[in-house]
């Protein structure tokens, strides 16, 4: 099959090489998907999974990607919940080979069944920001209709989908961007918007949830906001800021079926919408994402037309 591999880390978008690879197999509880479209995250080359094993030992010629779309080809020992032939989303482990290909492994329990009118390539924009805003808000923020929340990059891939997943369960969502974000930013949802660059991020007033994308002193200045019992939520690494009165939590996203399930729904019924980028084939994938070009959405690569 082909595969997009790395073999460097100091090569960065330059080390990306289409080659051919052996077909993966199914081991106990794995399926073998055949993938459609793919997702692509800007910052993979710098993560550690990417390189190295769960032990630290060299993995390396390593296939990049863990967002899809696609189809299942084969189950492995033990496999239950999916069928060959079923039309799937979800979330490749850190660890394994990746997504960049014409086939892959993944645990079955990582992949939630794609109806036939959801696009592939909308599909695979959904794991990684959809999840992330679904475990941030709800399983670490604990979000309650009516409370206050603050999105930062709210026109973001991930920001994006906080902001419509609280104003969907109820809240009073304040996003926050660059001035070109305001209008996107209230029609996903938001009640208020915060230009970082020109407004005082403390007229905000109090509120109860930060899900925080930026780090450094905007999320000082946004745990100073945060309610008694609130909760500051980060994707950026161990928290440096906590709120007087309130919890703190930085955490890594987790392929979880049911969720996926949900967010999936969410898109099918129109309350929950994907932005997509760029797109490119598997061919041009390298070029793609190494021309250092930024598109507002999510990168898709088209494995598959």
């Amino acid at each position: 099959m082909k595969a997009l591999v790395v073999t460097d880390p100091a090569a960065g978008t330059r080390g990306l090489t289409l080659v051919d690879r052996p077909m993966p197999t199914a081991a106990i509880n794995d399926v073998v998907v055949e993938v459609h479209a793919a997702g692509w995250v800007s910052t993979e080359l710098e993560w550690p999974s990417t390189w190295v094993d769960r032990a630290g030992r060299d993995r390396t010629p390593s296939i990049p990607g863990h967002e899809l779309a696609g189809v299942v080809t084969a189950l492995g020992y033990g496999t239950t919940g999916l069928s060959v032939g079923e039309r799937v989303v979800g979330l490749a482990d850190w660890h394994r080979d990746g997504t960049l290909a014409e086939y892959v492994a993944v645990e079955a329990r990582n992949l939630a069944v794609l109806p036939d009118d959801v696009d592939a390539t909308v599909g695979a924009s959904l794991p990684i920001s959809g999840l992330t805003a679904w475990q941030g808000l709800f399983d670490h923020g604990h979000l309650e209709p009516g409370q206050r929340v603050l999105a930062h990059g709210a026109a973001g891939a991930v920001g994006a989908m906080v902001t419509q997943l609280a104003a969907d369960a109820g809240a009073h969502v304040i996003g926050t961007g660059r001035a070109a974000d305001r209008e996107t930013v209230l029609e996903l949802g938001a009640k208020e918007f915060v230009d970082l660059d020109g407004e005082d991020l403390s007229e905000v007033g109090t509120v109860d949830l930060v899900f925080d994308v930026i780090g450094g002193a905007v999320q000082e200045a946004s745990a100073r906001l945060i309610t008694g019992g609130g909760t500051l939520v980060s994707i950026v690494g161990p928290v440096e800021a906590r709120p007087a009165d309130g919890d703190a939590v930085d955490f890594v996203v987790e392929a979880d079926r049911g969720q996926l399930r949900e967010i999936v729904t969410r898109v099918r019924d129109g309350r929950l919408r994907t932005t997509v980028g760029r797109t490119a084939t598997l061919d041009d994938a390298a070029a793609t994402v190494g021309s250092g070009e930024r598109a507002r959405g999510k990168t898709i690569i088209q494995v598959r037309p």
